[in-house]
């Protein structure tokens, strides 16, 4: 029972942070870029708002449209909450697979993708041809990154992963550094953060996931944003948590547990930071460049996997 509650908790925790990683990371952009900026629990208040508007939907919408958010929501944060968080050795274990958790982010981009098309916009429509542009060059580099890690642990359990690296202890791997730099190069295209997107426009011309947004109102469009939030926060646990799972609870004692949520947050951070900077010192590519960004994660992704091959396999 007490392994369960940890994990219920974890997957509250993972709802309940998105935003203030967003948050956070807006704060450091704005102060970065010397303005005040917005409070750092301004997502909440943003989510609260658009929760009690009235939701208004196109005539022309079929129910998928109206179902899409939760479905997109729910995949989400299903895949965020098998990613372990503060503890290993949850129940959730035996679902936490690397591969269950592609396919449960493709599972959310498709729906996604779908509504964008339903209302028959014609923003909606370029969003969605976009991201599945983006996604098809994306999955390919994420499943070389998922490969190089399998090889290394002998196992696809991102808990089997993390466990491998706390009992070797720090070995700095060819391949995990090249896996390192492709699983950053797939997030931010994956989270639609610059340079391949830039969330804080709303220009027709080079968003991509605004674009399927535009038709949603209210609480479907709280649910979607949310959505995004916590796909970003997912890409962050992933990036800390198995290349630097120091910290995290190996026990269910109450000390272990919050050490494990004090090293989480404090990663989160330094990465929120990071993000922050990169996305202050760059500017957003032409859509047409995405191609060989992308490529460029595959290729790093097929250079560690082959690394790992020659190197520690041979």
């Amino acid at each position: 029972m007490t392994a369960w509650f940890i994990a219920l908790l974890q997957a509250l925790i993972c709802v309940a942070l998105a935003p203030l990683l967003v948050g956070w990371v807006r704060k450091v952009k704005a102060q970065l870029q010397n303005r005040r900026g917005a409070p750092l629990l301004q997502p909440y208040v943003d989510l609260h708002k658009l929760m009690v508007k009235e939701t208004r939907v196109a005539h022309s919408a079929s129910p998928l449209f109206r179902v899409a958010p939760y479905i997109v929501f729910v995949a989400t944060w299903l895949a965020c909450a098998t990613v372990p968080l503060i503890a290993l050795d949850l129940p959730t274990a035996n679902i936490a697979d690397l591969i269950v958790l592609v396919g449960l982010l493709a599972l959310g981009r498709f729906f996604l993708a779908l509504a964008g098309m339903d209302v028959g916009t014609a923003f909606g429509g370029m969003g969605a041809s976009r991201e599945m542009l983006i996604s098809a060059l994306a999955e390919p580099a994420l499943l070389m990154v998922v490969f190089t890690l399998a090889m290394t642990a002998h196992s696809t359990s991102l808990v089997g992963v993390m466990d491998h690296h706390l009992t070797d202890g720090f070995l700095l791997r060819p391949s995990y550094l090249f896996a390192f730099g492709a699983l950053v190069l797939v997030a931010l295209a994956e989270c639609g953060r610059i340079p391949v997107d830039n969330p804080a426009t709303h220009l027709e011309l080079t968003m991509v996931h605004e674009a399927m947004l535009l038709e949603y109102t209210g609480r479907h469009l709280a649910l979607m944003e949310w959505a995004a939030w916590i796909k970003l926060l997912l890409y962050g646990v992933l990036i800390v948590n198995v290349f630097l799972p120091w910290g995290i609870a190996t026990e269910f004692t109450p000390r272990a547990l919050m050490l494990g949520l004090i090293a989480v947050l404090a990663k989160l951070t330094l990465l929120g930071a990071a993000l922050a900077v990169s996305e202050t010192l760059m500017a957003k590519m032409r859509l047409f460049r995405v191609p060989n960004f992308l490529n460029l994660a595959l290729l790093l992704g097929l250079l560690g996997l082959m690394s790992h091959v020659i190197l520690e396999v041979g």
